[in-house]
């Protein structure tokens, strides 16, 4: 059995190995997403400037769970709709080291959904 924090490490090589290939520019800054145990984050960040953009989390949305699939639609919805008012149509996805799969894919097709191009 992996332990949680094993786990959690090689996430993290995955995502350094990812990252060394693709970064965001202000003209296709990075959608990044991080999801926890009980909340799921975005943000899309310029790192040429090392500015974040928008960012959109369960946090902020306050929504009542946030380790689910409809949660993450929710944050994929707002985090478009931020970029979309702040001139930002394409946009680098970044897993963040995560499989792309369920909660992941769906705030990505909901990000798709809200104008957001990848």
């Amino acid at each position: 059995m992996i332990t949680q924090n094993k786990r959690n490490a090689i996430r993290q090589r995955i995502h350094a190995r990812i990252r060394q290939k693709m970064s965001g520019t202000g003209d296709r800054p990075r959608l990044n997403v991080y999801r926890s145990l009980n909340h799921i984050y975005a943000q899309v960040i310029d790192d040429q400037s090392g500015q974040t953009l928008v960012s959109a989390s369960t946090l902020q949305l306050k929504l009542k769970t946030g380790g689910n699939v409809a949660s993450a639609r929710e944050i994929g919805k707002a985090v478009a709709e931020k970029a979309q008012a702040k001139g930002i149509k394409k946009v680098v996805f970044d897993r963040g080291g995560y499989l792309y799969h369920g909660r992941i894919k769906a705030l990505a097709d909901a990000a798709r959904e809200g104008g957001l191009e990848f």
